[in-house]
This record gives structure tokens, sequence and C-alpha cells, in this order.
């Protein structure tokens, strides 16, 4: 792979773990993982949130987690972030732009995100993002690029994205929906100047909705680093709502269902991360026990739903 696409790269690869923790869950009093309403207090406010943050970084951390994940759209997810950050200068940080959080801090907003992936908002996003991060940035991906964002055909936006690469920040994208193929695919041969201009992707992969597997696969080979998000279904894979394999496989192990629908993920050749979105310590515990799992030889395409319907159900889940 060119030089561009891999500026940056190289410390994303650094970690005595290859499970990441992400804070979509705990950066804001709404999200849509099943059993949230459970996981956290009545007490949502940004305190408790902030020290809820704090918790789960501590804790992941301390076990060798070291990348983390946030997103301009997960409330104050870069905020908590960045007021934990000092101290732990080998923690490696990816962050997103591209939704605009507009909830007021209310779990039952209407409209809880809105999407524009024009060079407006990447402006503006990315001077918020520095305003909290600063040089800790690492990562910086185009937030759940679809078909009809126009962001993988505005050549404006390119070029933009492309100085923040030579500043030594690597630039990715994150996919989501029934079209995830076809938009890595397509991202990969985004160019700026000959050159390759994205470096990550991060895509939801797990085995209900293992679509995008064949396309991860050839963006890693081709160099790119390759992050997996919702590796759980977002709850379905982590309760007693499983898929009976999954759950005869964590009896089998002696783990959590959660650990086991992480470790799928991880027996993925091309999966460089995969993210937790634990809410509580006890959760994150569970799910960093997946790296004692080894499921590279289990076949499980049989749980594979079609993607139409797995986003389907994806999009009816209640935010809590």
């Amino acid at each position: 792979m060119e030089r561009l696409a891999t500026v940056g790269v190289q410390r994303l690869g650094r970690s005595s773990s290859r499970i990441g923790l992400g804070l979509a869950a705990v950066g804001r009093p709404g999200y849509i993982n099943l059993g949230r309403d459970r996981d956290l207090p009545a007490d949502r406010s940004v305190d408790a949130l902030r020290r809820r943050s704090a918790a789960l970084l501590a804790e992941a951390y301390g076990r060798g987690v070291r990348y983390f994940d946030v997103a301009r759209s997960y409330g104050r997810a870069e905020e908590f972030l960045a007021g934990w950050l000092p101290g732990h200068p080998d923690a490696v940080v990816g962050s997103k732009w591209g939704y605009e959080y507009t909830a007021g801090w209310r779990a039952d907003a209407d409209v809880h995100e809105r999407k524009q992936h024009g060079v407006d908002m990447y402006a503006r996003q990315l001077a918020d993002t520095r305003a909290l991060l600063g040089d800790r940035l690492d990562l910086y991906q185009i937030h759940s690029v679809t078909p009809d964002s126009g962001a993988l055909a505005d050549p404006a936006l390119h070029h933009r994205l492309a100085e923040l690469a030579r500043e030594g920040v690597t630039v990715g994208f994150s996919t989501s929906g029934p079209a995830q193929p076809e938009v890595i695919r397509a991202a990969l041969e985004v160019e700026v100047d000959g050159e390759p201009l994205f470096g990550a992707v991060q895509s939801t992969w797990n085995v209900l909705e293992q679509s995008a597997g064949p396309a991860l696969a050839e963006a890693h080979a081709r160099g790119r680093f390759v992050i997996v998000k919702e590796a759980m279904a977002n709850g379905r894979l982590a309760g007693p709502g499983a898929p009976p394999e999954l759950i005869a496989m964590a009896a089998q192990h002696e783990v959590g269902v959660d650990a086991v629908a992480l470790a799928a993920a991880l027996a993925q050749p091309w999966a460089a991360v995969v993210l937790s979105g634990a809410a509580t310590v006890d959760q994150l515990a569970s799910n960093l026990s997946a790296e004692r799992i080894d499921l590279r030889d289990v076949a499980l395409d049989s749980l594979a739903e079609t993607p139409a319907g797995y986003w389907r159900t994806r999009a009816s889940l209640p935010w809590h």
C-alpha cells in the first residue's frame, strides 16, 4: 500500500490485546444496545457517565487494552476520553466525524443524530475533536458511510482528508447497512494524487451479519487496518436470546456467550481489532475472556441472517 494511507497506521497495531473499547454506550444517556436499561443506573447525568467511562477505561487499560474508540455523535465520549488520556501515552485513539449528536442529553429524544458527510461538517467537527483530543488523535474516520452519503465521490473532501493524513493521522471510514461490501470495495479505490486515501476501515461483522467479511479480507490483503464493531449485534448475542450454538460453546468454554460472540470476530484473520462496547466493568471482564477462546476452525456460517433482514431488525431496536 502506498505512503499516504499508511501514515499513522503503525501505532494502531501496538497493543497487548486485540480487543478495543468503544464508548458509544456510555458517552450519552440513550443508545440502542439491548439490556442497557439494566446496565446503567437511573442517574445518567454527565458526571455519572463520566465516572462510568473513567472506570471502564481504567479497567480496560489495566487489562492490556490500548485502542479506544469514540465519535463526535457519541454525546460527550470524546470529552470523557480526553479527561482520562493524560498519563496514558501509549493509548491509541480513534474517533469519527459525520454524525452530529442532537439529543440534548435526553434518552427519549425523537432524533439522536444528524448525518452530513460534506466538507463543512468535516471542518467543524475536526476542530471540535482537536479541541478535546489535540495531538492524541491517531485515527479519524468518516462515520457510517453508505452508498447515499456522497463521501466517496467528493474530491474536495478527499483532499482535505489527505491533508490530515499527511499530518500523521490515519484517515479511515466506518460502514453500516446492507451495502457494506459495496462501500468497502468502493472506498479501497479512492485515491488522492495517485495514492490510496484510506488506511483503516471499521465495519459491522458478527455471526448474524457476516456479509462484509470477504470485502474486509480484501481490505486487509491490501494493507488496511480492519476494526470490527457491533460483534455482539447490539446485545442480541450477549444473553439468553443468542443462538443455541453460541450458548453451548459458552458453556463448553466456561465463559459468557458475549465472549463467544467476540471470539468469533477475533477468529477472522483479517480483523486487527474487535471492539467491546461494554457498559459495566463486569461486562468488560467477560468480553475480554474472548481472547482465551480459539474459534478459527469453528464453522458459524449457518447462523448468518440476510443483510437486509439483519439491518431491518437493528433499525427497530429501541433507544434506552
